[in-house]
């Protein structure tokens, strides 16, 4: 197997820039060891990329070409994120610590959103508006011109493509800042960004950490939008600074998102979906199915059943080929061990898993709690972990109010053969969406976002897209 490159570099106006903060030193979390080190950005270095954002804005290049060219120039970006997915794969399992297919699966997901959105280019068009005889009255959308984006480490690179697409498309630049514990795959979309012939400036691309690189690129008075997705408590950080310089934002700040579990369920489907909802990146998902809500008439089956899921899981290193893998970091594994820990001290049982595995690692087992009751903070607060916590409900109105007992609202799902419930239970979700009978329905072309504590604005599909213009109008008088 080929040897990664021990330095990688950020990317600054069409080239590669060593940092001016030094080193970070980025790790396996399956066996602690060094995968390579990356240049550190600091402000200076945010200076530089938001500079050759904006010089590349006010060219005008990107705002000029028809709308089906700039597609077609993201659509490169995705193909060559198909081309070299085993390599890209390879990276990010190694620092994220996915097994192989979970990785690949992530690159194939950034390849979908930037052919999507090449496909939306020619589809932003305005609206002429009547005002009799005398006058020609029009509207267009147009370019925010600098986009900031700063991205997590749980899918580094899809989350990367989910807003840079449809930055690009609709003729913005864009300032990447990575995650640090996840930074070394998403160079490639600085790649991509050659591949496809972009102009020198419209990708900008830098490793930092938060509290230094994040707060100056957030704060900076030449970002004219930001896009963010991560924790609550650095989300409020941007939204401050976001309203100091009054520009626009999206945040996407996760979820503790249910699914409400009815008597007529078809059990096999909802184990299906509780396996990819809370298992699939080892729970590192910000809209996993962190908790059932189930029927108390069908409660103990299924929670046998779901306990026999968690057993049934293989976890290990990617050379393991395992069914799940592990958290991003050793902090990431004794933050979790300390929700389990808190849960068995509230009362709740463990039926399985609670604890991190005897080996080397930030691995975690499959946990399922039952006995949870609606004020445990395993309930309530977003553990970011393969932790699901099942609950029983009498009729629906007790089933809605544990559903929407929480300060998060980014995502819900029901799962009845009956309609009429169905809809009934959908509409008094407090959920930014709703998945029906499968968790994760949906796609590229549906759009994604909560209230609350999950944040506001959409990604994902046509709302997403127009997360990045503004409408002109223009007035003319005839006569």
């Amino acid at each position: 197997m080929q040897q990664l490159p021990a330095q990688w570099h950020n990317y600054i106006n069409g080239r590669w820039h060593t940092g001016q903060s030094g080193n970070l030193s980025v790790e396996n979390p399956a066996d602690l060891s060094k995968v390579a080190d990356i240049s550190l950005a600091g402000p200076a270095d945010v200076e530089a990329a938001v500079t050759a954002a904006r010089d590349c804005h006010n060219s005008g290049v990107l705002p000029a070409m028809r709308p089906v060219e700039r597609g077609r120039l993201v659509r490169k970006m995705g193909d060559y994120l198909l081309a070299n997915c085993s390599e890209i794969a390879r990276v990010l399992t190694l620092e994220t610590g996915k097994p192989l297919a979970e990785s690949a699966g992530e690159i194939q997901g950034a390849a979908r959103y930037f052919e999507y959105y090449a496909n939306q280019a020619e589809t932003v068009d305005g609206r002429s508006i009547p005002l009799g005889n005398d006058y020609i009255d029009y509207t267009v959308y147009e370019p925010f011109g600098v986009t900031a984006h700063i991205v997590p480490w749980n899918f580094p690179v899809e989350m990367i493509a989910r807003s840079v697409a449809p930055a690009l498309v609709t003729g913005n630049t864009c300032v990447i800042k990575t995650p640090e514990l996840t930074p070394l795959a998403c160079t490639y979309i600085a790649k991509a960004a050659e591949f496809a012939g972009l102009p020198e400036g419209a990708v900008n691309i830098l490793c930092g950490y938060g509290h230094e690189a994040g707060a100056a690129l957030s704060n900076h008075p030449d970002i004219d939008q930001i896009v963010f997705t991560g924790s609550v408590q650095t989300g409020t950080l941007i939204a401050e600074a976001a309203a100091r310089n009054l520009v626009p934002c999206v945040l996407e700040l996760g979820g503790k998102s249910a699914a409400i579990v009815c008597e007529d369920a078809d059990l096999d489907t909802v184990v299906e979906s509780v396996r990819w909802g809370i298992f699939y990146n080892a729970g590192q998902v910000c809209s996993a199915l962190s908790r059932i809500i189930v029927h108390r008439d069908i409660h103990d089956e299924l929670l046998q059943r779901l306990t026999q899921l968690a057993e049934s899981i293989r976890i290990g290193s990617h050379d393991e080929t395992p069914d799940m893998g592990t958290l991003v970091s050793m902090d990431q594994q004794r933050r979790v061990g300390e929700f389990c820990q808190q849960a068995i001290q509230a009362g709740a049982i463990a039926t399985t898993g609670g604890t991190a595995p005897d080996r080397p690692g930030a691995f975690f087992l499959p946990t399922v709690f039952s006995q949870v009751t609606a004020d445990m903070a395993i309930a309530t607060e977003e553990v970011f972990g393969p932790v699901l916590t099942v609950q029983a409900f009498a009729d629906d109105a007790e089933a809605i109010q544990l559903a929407n007992g929480t300060e998060y609202s980014l995502a819900g799902g029901v799962f009845s053969n009956d309609l009429q419930r169905v809809m009934r239970l959908s509409q008094q979700l407090k959920a930014g969406q709703v998945y029906i009978n499968e968790w994760y329905a949906g796609g590229v072309e549906t759009p994604f976002g909560g209230t609350g504590k999950s944040g506001y604005g959409r990604e994902k599909g046509r709302e997403g897209l127009l997360n990045y213009v503004h409408s002109k109008n223009v007035a003319i008088r005839l006569k």
